[in-house]
């Protein structure tokens, strides 16, 4: 697949189609991870570090044991 390069800001940016973000499982709230071998550019899902997996579950461990107190000091 040849595809164009638009201008996005002061770089250039291909635009992926949806069938194949929907193939790599990519949406606009995944952050890809692009790498090259030099010749060829490759992008693919990043991977969830270990440090972010043990924060999401403190966070979700904290609003199931805390939630109502952050909504009422949210508020």
């Amino acid at each position: 697949m040849v595809k164009k390069l638009t201008h996005h800001g002061n770089s250039l940016a291909p635009a992926i189609d949806r069938p194949i973000l929907e193939l790599l499982k990519i949406d606009a709230e995944t952050p890809p991870e692009i790498s090259t071998d030099g010749q060829r550019l490759f992008v693919a899902p990043a991977a969830t570090s270990a440090r972010r997996a043990k924060f999401d579950k403190a966070q979700e461990w904290a609003h199931r044991r805390c939630g109502k107190a952050f909504k009422r000091l949210a508020e």
